[in-house]
């Protein structure tokens, strides 16, 4: 009975806070309103422009207020219950600068980037969808999520003021609210979060445009990511196995003609052209598990990421409980995701020891990785986690980072392969 009585104090306290979060949100605009009809009826209620000079800011504010408001509200949501709401905003296209000196934003040229960057962002935020969306649900959180989220921590007010009366029938209200409050926080929040995931979903239409437009960037990532790649295999082959083989060429032609004059000479040449040869058959094959590594053909992904972790400079273990082979795309991309991870660790963050776990989730691929670095790591635009991120998202799968500062650096890979 007693843990039970504690673990229901903690549910209520918990439930609480996060009500008393979700009024917060949800109230933003009413409060804007309210504040501009008090400055309505200070300036004066008999004047009739005192109401329209309080219409304009109510409503500026309540725009302004609408996408912090909502974006507050998703991390709420997804820190909670770990629903994700995609935000669906545009995202800007880069700003390019023509031959004739003027700036092009998308929409308009502009005379200097500064006035291009302008121009674009007003525009995105004027005709993108996902404004009026947002806008539509700090209208109508109020009534859909609000009153919900309220009833805990207007209960609990009135119990506060209620109890310190020192009339009987106040008293009585106050435990009355303190019942409604205890009762209520545990489930208060719950109720209104699946009418914030309602209001703040993208519709259908603008999830299947985001979702072309995430598929083009992709096509577009792995078109001149392929590039890359042959044009950093005919590198490597240039200038090492093919000078190497053509050295090799050559030492065999003097060694035949010196072959009946100098033995010797031609013994000595033949030696070497046997050392070369042994060396262009290593780098070919350093260059075969460049593309992809043997072990990974042979021995499947656990064990080609236990001898990464051999390789490491960490001292780095490895926990797996993987029956099934995924594809062998799959396999590549998560093997070369651990080596970047480990690779990060080692380099940026100063690590000793890594944990590696490789398991399965239902129908999801779930490799962890997490290190004792000194922390601070974060998907910047350009770099080697972006990168890893785009080439993960090719397979729909998602990268999640936690690395506060100081450490310790956690990245978690979640790969769909039903």
């Amino acid at each position: 009975m007693a843990v039970l009585r504690v673990s229901w104090a903690e549910s209520a306290c918990v439930g609480l806070v996060r009500a008393c979060a979700l009024t917060v949100v949800a109230m933003a605009a009413p409060a804007v309103w309210a504040a501009a009809v008090a400055l309505a009826v200070r300036w004066g209620p008999g004047n009739p422009w005192s109401w329209v000079a309080a219409a304009v800011p109510a409503c500026a504010g309540t725009l302004a207020l609408s996408r912090p408001a909502c974006r507050m509200a998703r991390h709420l949501v997804a820190r909670w219950t770990g629903t994700v709401i995609p935000a669906g905003y545009l995202q800007a296209a880069p700003v390019i600068q023509l031959s004739t000196g003027y700036w092009w934003n998308g929409f308009g040229y502009e005379r200097t980037r500064r006035d291009a960057r302008m121009d674009q962002r007003w525009r995105l935020r004027w005709t993108d969808p996902a404004t009026w969306r947002d806008l539509r649900f700090t209208v109508l959180a109020p009534v859909t999520v609000g009153v919900t989220a309220a009833v805990p921590p207007a209960a609990f007010t009135a119990a506060a003021l209620g109890l310190g009366h020192p009339a009987l029938p106040a008293r009585l209200l106050g435990a009355l609210g303190l019942a409604v409050g205890v009762a209520a926080a545990p489930y208060a929040w719950r109720a209104a979060v699946p009418q914030a995931v309602r209001l703040l979903r993208p519709s259908p239409a603008m999830a299947l445009a985001d979702r072309v437009g995430e598929l083009t960037a992709q096509r577009a990532d792995t078109t001149v990511a392929q590039a890359a790649e042959i044009s950093r295999i005919e590198r490597d082959l240039h200038d090492g196995a093919q000078a190497r083989l053509v050295s090799l060429g050559l030492a065999l032609a003097t060694a035949e003609k010196l072959m009946g004059t100098d033995p010797e000479r031609a013994r000595a040449l033949m030696r070497e052209a046997r050392t070369g040869a042994a060396t262009s058959l290593s780098e070919l094959r350093e260059l075969v598990q460049g593309i992809r590594p043997p072990v990974l053909n042979d021995r499947g992904l656990v064990d080609a990421v236990r001898a990464l972790a051999l390789d490491s400079p960490l001292e780095a273990t490895v926990s797996a409980d993987l029956r099934l082979r995924p594809d062998p795309p799959i396999e590549s991309a998560v093997y070369f995701g651990v080596a970047e991870l480990l690779t990060n660790a080692a380099k940026h963050a100063h690590a000793t020891r890594a944990e590696i776990s490789v398991t399965r989730d239902g129908t999801d691929l779930v490799v962890d990785v997490a290190d004792d670095g000194r922390g601070g790591a974060a998907v910047r635009p350009g770099g080697g986690l972006d990168g890893l991120r785009r080439r993960l998202a090719v397979f729909d799968a998602t990268l999640e980072l936690t690395s506060p500062a100081g450490g310790p650096t956690r990245a978690r890979m979640v790969v769909p392969c039903a």
